[in-house]
């Protein structure tokens, strides 16, 4: 009987997943070497389109840059849905591993509760009876080591048996975070999927603009300018004439991480305040706020959780800040977003923080595509109408000139 149970713990059956398991591994290594491949595509892209950033604004460099901003976009759309299917390989992998530890688990079981039975009722011979009754010394030495073997077999398989379930655990949860990072990719598919979409109307409406023509297309750019001069020295104007006792307490100190960036990854156009290039743009000699480069399209998330203020999704041609969203947090500030070319949150709807709120574009008065991102003292912000040259009146946010922060002190 020893002999008979010590056979069948040490040959328990065990399920032939692992050629499986390595097929689906060589499958997910193929698609990360996708991605790598990408990924550089992706930032040889980027460095083209860094490059026509320094030249003159044509329409040919402005039709360049969003031509490889698609083909940008298109390659991030092939790394996402290779992560995707990496993901889903994942999961076929872990349930593949569930369901052979839960198989172990059943015959280790099985296999640990026949043995314990056959201890308990007796079954096996006593080892001096055995000694005894064996026809030769090494016969008797043969049980003794039977014993042994049982012995150690049935401890290890209770310890594989904690083993197993404990890996068990461990992929019940990993197959969680799988299905959360599936879910995560999905809707940063949709939204990449969006902006291709948004940068194909921008280059439609740019030809369709200018007929193609670079006189049009400079001559847009003059009207740009005279609007972004007028509304500047309005602005600066009216925010002028307000007043407002800051009361610093009301705010967070500034520092790093106050708020989150409003772009997974930022580049800086144009600073806040006094700078050299304020000085030459803007009637009043500074920048209320910071530009961030940002090609049609990319995601502008929300820089910490808060009620949308406003918005203004109605965009007039060439005047002022074009669409934007306007939010006030908890902690007393409130944050601007504009130049977008698309808004995908409402009024008086709460965003968290990360949040995507809209997509960077080139409305209003933008001469190329960008973020304008603002920070304001919360309760020092009013709206106003203003009467862009064309005649068009819309609203815009204002704030007494010392209500406007510099963002970056925030970041």
């Amino acid at each position: 009987m020893i002999r008979a149970l010590l056979l069948f713990l040490l040959f328990l059956p065990f399920v032939a997943y692992a050629q499986s398991a390595t097929d689906i591994q060589a499958q997910i290594d193929a698609h990360n070497e996708q991605i790598r491949a990408l990924q550089a595509e992706i930032v040889e892209y980027q460095r083209q389109v860094d490059e026509l950033a320094k030249q003159k604004n044509t329409l040919q460099s402005a039709i360049n840059s969003l031509t490889l901003s698609q083909k940008q976009l298109a390659a991030e759309i092939s790394v996402t849905q290779n992560k995707i299917y990496s993901a889903n390989l994942e999961l076929r992998r872990l349930g593949i591993a569930i369901g052979d530890k839960e198989v172990t688990i059943e015959t280790d079981q099985a296999a640990i509760a026949k043995a314990l039975r056959a201890v308990a009722q007796g079954e096996q011979e006593p080892l001096v009876a055995q000694v005894f009754t064996a026809r030769s010394l090494s016969d008797a030495w043969q049980a003794a080591e039977a014993m042994n073997q049982f012995n150690r077999a049935l401890a290890d398989h209770i310890v594989e048996l904690k083993a197993t379930r404990e890996a068990l655990a461990i992929n019940r949860d990993e197959v969680a975070a799988a299905k959360t990072k599936l879910e995560s990719l999905e809707r940063n598919l949709t939204l990449q999927k969006k902006s291709v979409d948004l940068n194909k109307a921008a280059q439609q409406k740019l030809l369709a603009d200018t007929q193609n023509q670079e006189s049009a297309y400079q001559k847009l750019l003059d009207e740009k300018r005279a609007e972004e001069a007028a509304f500047e020295a309005a602005l600066f104007e009216l925010a002028s004439e307000l007043e407002y006792v800051l009361d610093p307490s009301k705010i967070p100190p500034a520092g790093k991480g106050v708020l989150r960036s409003p772009l997974d990854s930022i580049f800086i156009t144009q600073q806040f305040g006094t700078t050299l290039s304020s000085k030459r743009l803007y009637t009043s000699g500074t920048h209320d706020g910071v530009d961030f480069r940002a090609s049609i399209g990319t995601p502008v998330r929300a820089a910490l959780s808060g009620t949308v203020l406003e918005i203004n999704l109605g965009s007039v041609q060439n005047c002022q800040y074009g669409k934007w969203v306007l939010i006030k947090h908890n902690n007393g500030l409130a944050t601007l977003y504009a130049h977008l070319s698309d808004i995908s949150i409402t009024k008086n709807d709460f965003a968290v923080t990360g949040q995507v709120i809209g997509f960077s574009g080139n409305t209003g008065y933008a001469t190329g595509p960008h973020l304008h991102f603002g920070v304001y003292f919360a309760d020092a912000v009013s709206f106003k109408l203003y009467t862009c040259k064309n005649g068009h009146a819309v609203t815009i946010p204002i704030a007494p000139v010392n209500a406007y922060l510099n963002p970056l002190s925030y970041l």
